[in-house]
Formats: C-alpha cells, structure tokens, sequence
C-alpha cells in the first residue's frame, strides 16, 4: 500500500524556519519532521511512500538522494590520483520513495490527483500531511476502514487546548485544568485511507482543495467515516509549535516513536 505525503505547502505560519527550508525538513531533534513520520509508518510496514512536492521541493529531493552519504560514516580515498568514497555504516530502511513534483501553487486536492499514476495498482492507499505527528495505531486505522464499505476514512483528533480550561459555578473556579485535551468535538487529524476512487472526486486543477469540496462532497455522499483517535496528535504550524514537538524528543518523551505493534 502506498503512503502519500503532502510536502508541497509554504508554511507561511513558521516562517522563521520555511524561508530557508520546506516544512517537513524542519527538524525535530536531529532529523526532519518528515522523517519522523515516514518512520512512523515504516514501523507498521508500511514503506512505499509517495511524496507531492512543491515549495523548494528540490530541497526535499537531495535530502533523500544524499540520505545515505550523509548519514554514515564515510573514508573518502585520494591515495590514487582520483577520489572513491567508502560507506562505513549504512542506514537500514527499508524505503522506496518517490518525489513528485506537483506544483508550487497547487493545492492539496491537486497535489494528490498528480500523483494518481503512482498509485495505480493498489485498491487503497494512505494519505496524511508532512507537518504532523501522531501515535495512532496504523493496524487499527487500515482494520476499521476495511471494515466498512465507503471510499475514505479520516482520522479524528482532539489537540489539545493553547489555553487552560475552567470548570466554573457562579463565580467560583472549582477545577483549573491547563493544556488539556479539548473535550468534545473532533477535528481532521490527517492520516487518511482512501479508496481509488477517490481520484474521481478530485480535478487537476490547481484551486482543488482536498479538505473542502472533495469531502464535503465525500460526506454528502455518505463515503466517509471517522476513525477517532484519543491520544498524542500535534501539528507544527507555528515556532511554538515546533519547540514543543523538540522538547518532547530531547526529554525522551516523545509519543510518536513507537516501536512495537501488535
């Protein structure tokens, strides 16, 4: 099953970082943004990823064409009037990536309808946002949307609230409860499973945006489901964002990096 990633946006929210960069190669700890979420599904197994590029998609490009170079100890041999590198240490992934360019205007819903060719043989596929972490159950998610007949599921989440919530009686203040999981509604999560029909819902047009026609229409038609997830989800739209997601990691505290799966 292929994964699809949205890389292509600007990220004009983070702006410190996207100047110089694409979002999903802003770091967390000592690696991109990016890579931590392909490692998330590659845990799960699932290595066959499809990234929609766009803004300084060339970037993400060498990152990956010079992943293994970079990432391993290397002896770079002279002696012999020419050069040869020798590669100590060589990374185990087990991934194949294609990078697709897909516009540095289009929108979400373009970017995915450009890359139809490359998923062309497989009855579904993932789909999520390169800005965004999350710890859901990959098994489970692919498990309920095989259980049910429509074309899409979209992962629900409740992120937690910028602000401390208060429970009140009158005027007094009974419980005080900051950062806490927003308690009722659901919001998109990302971490979609389409089937391929889906593509007919979707145009080549530039302007075609995934999260507004495409599944409200999806949702009219009665072809969407929800799988809802309880636990760790954050986006990186902002520098604050971002310090929060680094300060999980470098306190080893970091739900994302799941191991193990049942």
């Amino acid at each position: 099953m292929k994964v699809v990633i949205l890389c292509g946006g600007k990220g004009t929210r983070l702006k410190e970082e996207t100047v110089y960069r694409p979002k999903p190669l802003v770091s967390i700890g000592d690696k991109p943004i990016l890579w931590h979420i392909m490692k998330h599904y590659s845990s799960y197994g699932f290595n066959n990823f499809v990234l929609c590029l766009g803004y300084l998609g060339d970037m993400i490009k060498q990152y990956f064409v010079n992943y293994e170079l970079m990432n391993s100890d290397l002896t770079v041999d002279f002696s012999n009037g020419g050069s040869s590198i020798k590669i100590h240490k060589r990374q185990e992934l087990d991934w194949q990536i294609t990078l697709a360019d897909t516009g540095i205007e289009s929108m979400t819903g373009c970017r995915l309808k450009r890359i139809q060719r490359y998923v062309e043989s497989d009855l579904n596929f993932m789909v999520t946002y390169g800005d965004g972490l999350c710890n859901v159950n990959l098994n489970e998610l692919l498990a309920f949307h095989n259980r049910h007949e429509c074309i899409a599921t979209v992962t629900g989440v409740r992120p937690l609230s910028r602000f401390g919530e208060l429970a009140v009686e009158g005027d007094n203040v009974l419980e005080f409860s900051e950062k806490t999981q927003v308690a009722r509604g659901w919001i998109n999560g990302g971490y979609f499973i389409f089937r391929r029909e889906f593509f007919n819902y979707l145009t080549d047009q530039a302007d075609c945006i995934l999260e507004r026609e495409p599944l409200e229409q999806l949702a009219k038609d009665g072809q969407l489901k929800i799988f809802r997830h309880r636990d760790f989800w954050q986006c990186m739209d902002t520098y604050r964002d971002m310090e929060q997601l680094n300060r999980l990691w470098q306190q080893g505290n970091a739900p994302w990096e799941v191991r193990g799966h049942e």
